[in-house]
């Protein structure tokens, strides 16, 4: 994964706090096909694979890190 930008380890905390609390997130992001995609669910495990840091939400999607745009969690902006 070249293209990675490892996040920084504040923001990788608060993440792994929101998915160990299981709160209901609005989460903005980027596809691979640099589409940005609005949701709303729970992070239920962040990894890493092949280099690269993921989130996995409570409907299966997976998604990047760094192609996180915007998460908000119980009314606290996140990013």
């Amino acid at each position: 994964m070249n293209d990675y930008k490892p996040v920084n380890c504040g923001f990788h905390d608060k993440l792994e706090a929101i998915a160990t609390l299981r709160r209901t997130s609005q989460i903005t992001y980027l596809t691979e096909a640099g589409e940005t995609v609005k949701t709303e669910g729970k992070i239920i495990d962040i990894y890493a694979q092949q280099g690269a840091d993921y989130c996995k939400l409570e409907d299966g999607t997976v998604v990047r890190l760094d192609r996180l745009q915007a998460i908000s969690a119980g009314g606290e902006k996140v990013l």
